[in-house]
């Protein structure tokens, strides 16, 4: 059931952000600097809404936070499809953070304390992860040559009204049985909550390095995403086949290579210190791919680049940070400290994302894409010091 939902979600989530990445770049024609905002906007929405919806899940319903953020999510998703003017797309895209919210902790609370196997959790989330991965090949493949065949903000549109349509199955399929709502007063169980999950990470030292590594990674993620599609085009993407089949194989491949790496990952997840070799080992990659990427003399050299960070690394170290949060933390506060782990995200985002776009819309992306490069080295290293003691 989890593993279906999460197949769905990914296709029309992960072919929404492919037609979308090239619409906001092609058709809106949008500056480095103003794709690097909209992710900015969105940032700060989820700062300001994370950690609350995450209480919120972790106090009365993760199914109906789940539930809340499909509702949310395709309005953010449709509207982006009916808009070329760049403040509304800034609000289109504050939707669509906002949505991420309430299901970001709450899916992965929901499924480990259905499952109530605390011994299977991480096998359980990377096969997840394998399912995702195989979801966005198909969305990929179908919003690609949708997108080729109608016009982009068709595809956008038609992806928003199927991530609604899949929401709707979450109500029809999943049930809440071992969950029990907070009973005390909803704002002291909120409170309760939220400082429970403030003092594990004050003294869980693997919890605060993983989210001062998220804060680090997703800035450099950040400029990344928003910019490697503009990046591609200017070192002469070909028009012939239409561009988005190109961004649509470059994506399959990347999946491909995700796929791989979990298949390996899987059969070691449950060792307590592979984990955390594993997460530099993703760093290096990343590391290393965004060199390349920025000092590409062509697309075809760029596009390996984003093959290595893609494909591998952000691959491995999103899911090794929430297995590493989610194993560390109890039921009472599961939701909650996912969503830290979001919040860390967004933080990252809003601030070295923000700062790195002011880099590329004065020197360029390519120096950008260095300094994010310098960013995932720095969380390799902070990362090399958990292995020695990570207790």
């Amino acid at each position: 059931m989890y593993v279906r939902w999460v197949f769905l979600r990914a296709i029309f989530h992960r072919g929404w952000w492919l037609v979308t990445s090239l619409y906001l770049v092609t058709e809106v024609g949008l500056t480095p600097l103003e794709l690097i905002f909209l992710g900015t906007a969105q940032g700060m929405v989820v700062v300001i809404f994370e950690v609350p919806a995450g209480v919120v899940a972790d106090t009365f319903s993760r199914k109906w936070s789940i539930v809340i953020a499909h509702a949310v999510m395709g309005l953010g998703m449709i509207t982006t499809g009916l808009f070329t003017d760049f403040r509304a797309l800034v609000i289109t895209q504050m939707i669509w953070g906002l949505s991420w919210t309430f299901s970001s902790g709450a899916d992965v609370a929901w499924l480990t304390d259905e499952m109530d196997q605390p011994e299977h959790t991480a096998s359980a989330l990377t096969f997840a992860a394998r399912a995702q991965l195989a979801g966005a090949a198909t969305g990929l493949i179908l919003f690609g040559l949708f997108a080729s065949m109608t016009q982009l903000s068709t595809a956008i549109v038609i992806a928003g009204l199927c991530m609604w349509i899949t929401g709707a199955l979450v109500i029809a399929t999943f049930s809440e049985v071992r969950f029990s709502p907070a009973k005390a007063a909803p704002f002291s169980s909120t409170l309760m909550t939220l400082r429970r999950g403030i003092a594990a990470i004050k003294r869980d030292r693997i919890i605060l390095v993983v989210l001062l590594v998220t804060v680090a990674i997703n800035g450099a993620n950040e400029i990344f995403e928003r910019l490697y599609p503009k990046r591609l085009v200017e070192l002469g993407l070909p028009e012939k086949p239409d561009p988005i089949l190109w961004l649509a194989l470059l994506g399959l491949v990347t999946l491909v290579l995700g796929a791989i790496a979990l298949s390996v990952l899987q059969t070691h997840i449950n060792n307590t210190k592979t984990p955390i070799r594993i997460y530099i080992f993703g760093c290096v990659v990343g590391t290393l791919g965004l060199m390349l990427f920025a000092l590409a003399p062509s697309f075809v050299f760029a596009m390996l680049g984003v093959l290595m960070v893609h494909g591998i690394a952000w691959t491995i170290v999103g899911l090794i940070g929430t297995i590493l949060v989610n194993s560390r933390v109890n039921s009472e506060i599961r939701a909650t400290m996912q969503s830290f782990l979001a919040q860390a995200e967004n933080l990252g985002e809003i601030t070295l994302g923000l700062s790195l776009g002011l880099v590329a819309q004065h020197s360029g992306i390519a120096i950008s894409m260095l300094g994010a490069s310098a960013l995932v080295a720095v969380s390799a290293l902070l990362l090399l010091k958990l292995v020695k003691d990570p207790f």
